[in-house]
C-alpha cells in the first residue's frame, strides 16, 4: 500500500477547484490499495476559492490546504506543496484541469515500473499557433542552452517520487524553477504522450508577462550562456575596436591619409558601446538579483491559514507560519 499524494496550487480558481476536487476524488476512489492526499496551496486567492476548499476540506480529511498571507508566484507555491508532501510519491496538476486526472492511474503505473519521474509530454496546446509556438520555442531553446537534460514540450504535470520530494524539502531556492530542479537531479525518468485540454472555466492566471518571467528563471537557473554571451560580445565588440583603431593609424603613418572629422563615427560607436554595457548590466543584474534573493530569504511563503494540518507534523522546510494558521 502506497501513500500518494495529490498537489495542485490554484489562484482564483472559484469556477474549477470543485470540479477539480472531485475528478481527482474519483480517480483516488479507483485505487482501493492504496491511501492518498491532496494537497491544494492557495495562493492568497481573492475570489471564493478558499471558502470552497474549506467546505470541502470539512467533509473529506484526505484534502489539506495551505493558503498563503500573499501571492507568492506559481514557482514557490508549486515547491512549498512539494515540501508538504507526505506521500510515496507526490503527482502535481493544476487545478483549469487542462491536466486529466484520469492519467494518474497510467502515471503510477509507470511509477511502479522503477521510474523515480514520470511527466506527462503535450503533444497539442490548446493555446493559439503563437503562444504554441513560444511555448514549443523555449522548450527547444532551454534545452539547447542547459548543460542539464531538460525534456521537451513538458510542464508541470509530473509524478516524483520519495526519494525526489525528500531533495526538494532540503532546497532554498527563492527563485525555483521546478521543473528544471526535478530534471536535473537525474534519476530514472519516462516521459508519457498526452493532449493538454482547454481549461474547463474561468481565465488563464498565467498571461504572456508570467510565461516570460519563468522563461527568465529557467535560464538563469539553469544555464551559464547568457553570461558567456556577454563576455563573447565583449571581446568581439573589443576586437572590432581595435582593428578599426589599426587601420586607422596604419592610413595616416604609412599613407599620410587625411581622415575627415569623425562625428557621426564617433557618435555611433559610442551609442554602440552605451547599448553593450546596458544589455550586459542586465544580464548580470539578473543573476546578482537572485543572489539577493536567496540571502535575503525573500519570497518565503507565509502560511495564513490551513485546513486539516497538524502544523508540528507537516511543516515543510524553509517555510514561514503565521500565528494564525489553523
Amino acid at each position: 500500500m502506497s501513500l500518494i499524494s495529490i498537489l495542485v496550487p490554484a489562484y482564483n480558481e472559484e469556477e474549477n477547484v470543485r470540479a477539480c476536487y472531485q475528478r481527482i476524488a474519483a480517480v483516488l476512489d479507483g485505487l482501493p490499495g492504496d491511501e492518498a492526499e491532496i494537497i491544494f496551496t492557495d495562493n492568497h486567492s481573492t475570489d471564493r476559492t478558499f471558502a470552497i476548499l474549506s467546505e470541502i476540506a470539512a467533509e473529506d480529511p484526505r484534502l489539506r490546504v495551505f493558503r498563503f498571507s500573499r501571492n507568492v508566484g506559481y514557482q514557490n507555491s508549486v515547491m512549498y506543496a512539494y515540501k508538504a508532501a507526505r506521500g510515496d510519491c507526490a503527482i502535481q496538476l493544476d487545478a483549469d484541469l487542462q491536466d486529466p486526472p484520469e492519467l494518474i492511474p497510467q502515471m503510477l503505473d509507470l511509477w511502479r515500473q522503477g521510474n523515480q519521474v514520470v511527466y506527462g509530454i503535450r503533444k497539442k496546446l490548446p493555446d493559439g499557433p503563437v503562444i504554441a509556438a513560444l511555448r514549443r520555442g523555449f522548450y527547444w531553446f532551454i534545452d539547447r542552452i542547459s548543460p542539464d537534460d531538460l525534456p521537451r514540450n513538458v510542464g508541470e504535470f509530473r509524478l516524483t517520487d520519495r526519494v525526489i520530494l525528500d531533495q526538494i524539502r532540503k532546497s532554498g531556492d527563492r527563485s525555483p524553477y521546478m521543473r528544471g530542479m526535478i530534471s536535473a537531479m537525474g534519476f530514472s525518468q519516462v516521459g508519457f504522450d498526452y493532449d493538454r485540454a482547454a481549461r474547463t472555466a474561468g481565465e488563464s492566471k498565467f498571461p504572456l508577462k508570467a510565461m516570460i518571467s519563468l522563461a527568465v528563471d529557467g535560464m538563469v537557473n539553469h544555464s551559464l550562456v547568457p553570461l558567456r554571451l556577454a563576455s563573447t560580445v565583449s571581446l568581439f565588440a573589443g576586437l572590432i575596436t581595435f582593428l578599426v583603431l589599426l587601420g586607422y593609424l596604419v592610413g595616416k603613418l604609412l599613407f599620410g591619409q587625411e581622415w575627415p572629422p569623425g562625428f557621426a563615427t564617433l557618435a555611433i560607436l559610442l551609442l554602440m558601446s552605451m547599448t553593450l554595457n546596458a544589455m550586459f548590466l542586465g544580464i548580470l543584474g539578473e543573476y546578482i538579483g537572485r543572489i539577493f534573493m536567496q540571502t535575503k530569504n525573500l519570497n518565503a511563503p507565509i502560511v495564513e491559514a490551513t485546513l486539516n494540518v497538524e502544523a508540528d507534523v507537516t511543516e515543510p522546510a524553509a517555510a514561514i507560519r503565521f500565528p494564525m494558521a489553523r
